[in-house]
């Protein structure tokens, strides 16, 4: 059976770059590390405020530190498990065993799952606060464009994490086709 880069006969070939790239669970992974760099980049660069009447910083969403505790949270964990299953990816092609390889990408569609409500919880909580602060606390719109930028991101990582889990559903069912095929077809020995 010729086709995809599933079966354990691909297993051990030499690292290249560019059918990595070309994948679409590598290329969403790469936009969602994008997105959560941008979350949490923004909250942290502008999502504090100062108050001329207050010695102390004090979050744009809603004056509510937790709402800028968890964009931050959670966008440095997408970005570190971006690059965890980044790396997944790298060496994906090397894993010999078609059960590891079942382990790997049910693995990822857990992951991605999860990390796709843990977005949209963000999205709701971030927006929420948005929505119901004050204009005196923030009178200048200072960090107005970062707050929205890091809520619309949030938004957009819902549907980037939910298309990995998508296409791990995918792999997990070709991987599962393939077993069942080598299983049913084993290929005979060579002379």
């Amino acid at each position: 059976m010729e086709g995809g880069a599933y079966g354990a006969g691909k297993a051990g070939g030499a690292f290249d770059p560019y059918t990595l790239v070309r994948q679409p669970h590598t290329i969403l992974r790469v936009v969602s590390w994008l997105f959560s760099i941008v979350v949490f980049g923004s909250i942290v660069n502008e999502g504090y405020l100062n108050s001329a009447s207050e010695d102390e910083e004090f979050c744009i969403y809603n004056r509510n530190p937790s709402a800028c505790s968890y964009g931050v949270a959670v966008g440095v964990l997408a970005f570190l498990t971006c690059l965890l299953y980044l790396a997944l990816d790298v060496y994906f092609p090397q894993i010999s065993s078609v059960k590891d390889r079942k382990k790997a990408v049910l693995s990822d569609i857990g992951v991605s799952a999860f990390w796709a409500f843990l977005w949209f919880v963000g999205f709701c909580y971030l927006a929420n606060q948005w929505q119901v602060s004050k204009p005196k606390d923030n009178p200048l719109n200072e960090g107005t464009d970062a707050a929205r930028a890091a809520i619309a991101f949030s938004f957009f990582s819902i549907f980037t994490w939910s298309l990995t889990a998508a296409l791990a559903v995918q792999r997990f069912k070709d991987l599962t086709f393939q077993e069942e095929y080598s299983t049913l077809f084993p290929t005979p020995a060579q002379p």
